[in-house]
């Protein structure tokens, strides 16, 4: 039955959801909600039963950004800056990476760590640079990225960078039983972290592995911590629940590139709107030939690489 069809007063997610709050219910109410101070864990009855991300009000939003805050306050002794940041009108993102002048210096990785509030111990990177031998192939198989030369680039080699490919026929979205994963307007897939029940089914439906999953709850270093906070975006994780890129949201649907964009010291990583034609990225599909990976599994990427010819 579709996903949102009542039968015998139930809809399919209402099923689900209800199911997993009645049995972790009652383990919270037995040890009490008081105890529950992490930000890894739900703090109160509240956020363990909010409503489905399209479902809340403006009111609602607002109320839920507060309660981030205080927890995030509370977790970290820094009151920070979340907003549910809205895709434009006019907007598809799309993402074209230069494999010449890559050199594999990871740069971006570190930088999206950063700017995303990812885990750092267990560290958790949403960017992965393969390092690929110079015979023709894009097997992400042959690829290693746990390469450690004394320096880059290395002859005989290219550097491919592979992250979530934003696709616009996303297998993972298709595997999700709650709904927590979904495509945005602009071309994001991005995930509701409350409603996630960390079933993992994206993660391994995922072709280009983009998704990551917390085993643990997250640990940021309070100095380290980003406070300029998406709901849909770089706020703190908690543990059980799956991760990726989004592209930024706060900072690319405020006009601003991607950390890994910026701080790219060749100039390889482009970004931008598709829709106009007056974008880099439009130039590049338009101008060069660019490929996608794993194109026979029909996900149309909208993270394209090109070369220098």
């Amino acid at each position: 039955m579709p996903f949102d069809t009542e039968e015998d007063g139930m809809s399919r997610r209402s099923f689900l959801r209800t199911s997993t709050v009645l049995s972790a219910g009652v383990a919270a109410v037995a040890a009490g909600l008081a105890p529950l101070r992490k930000l890894g864990e739900f703090t109160s009855v509240d956020q363990f039963l909010q409503k489905y991300y399209k479902e809340l009000t403006p009111q609602e939003m607002k109320t839920v950004l507060e309660r981030i805050e205080t927890e995030v306050q509370r977790q970290y002794g820094v009151r920070p800056h979340v907003r549910d940041y809205k895709p434009m009108n006019g907007v598809e993102y799309v993402y074209a990476l230069n494999l010449t002048r890559c050199v594999g210096c990871r740069k971006c990785v570190h930088a999206c760590v950063a700017e995303n509030n990812q885990s750092r111990n267990p560290e958790i990177q949403y960017i992965r640079v393969l390092k690929m031998p110079n015979d023709g192939t894009f097997d992400m198989d042959k690829g290693d990225h746990n390469y450690a030369p004394k320096s880059v680039p290395e002859p005989g080699f290219f550097f491919m960078p592979v992250q979530c490919h934003q696709c616009k026929n996303p297998p993972c979205v298709k595997v999700c039983p709650v709904k927590a994963t979904w495509q945005e307007p602009d071309g994001i897939t991005v995930i509701d972290y409350n409603w996630c029940i960390g079933c993992r089914y994206c993660e391994a439906a995922c072709p280009y592995f983009a998704r990551r999953f917390n085993f643990a709850s997250p640990s940021i270093p309070s100095e380290q911590l980003n406070t300029n906070m998406s709901y849909l975006g770089n706020r703190p994780r908690y543990k059980g629940v799956v991760e990726k890129c989004h592209f930024c949201i706060q900072r690319s649907r405020v006009g601003r590139y991607p950390a890994c964009v910026e701080v790219c010291p060749t100039g390889s990583r482009k970004f931008g709107n598709i829709l106009d034609p007056k974008s880099e990225v439009s130039y590049i599909l338009k101008n060069k030939r660019v490929l996608v990976l794993k194109a026979e599994l029909g996900t149309l990427p909208r993270f394209f690489y090109y070369f220098d010819i």
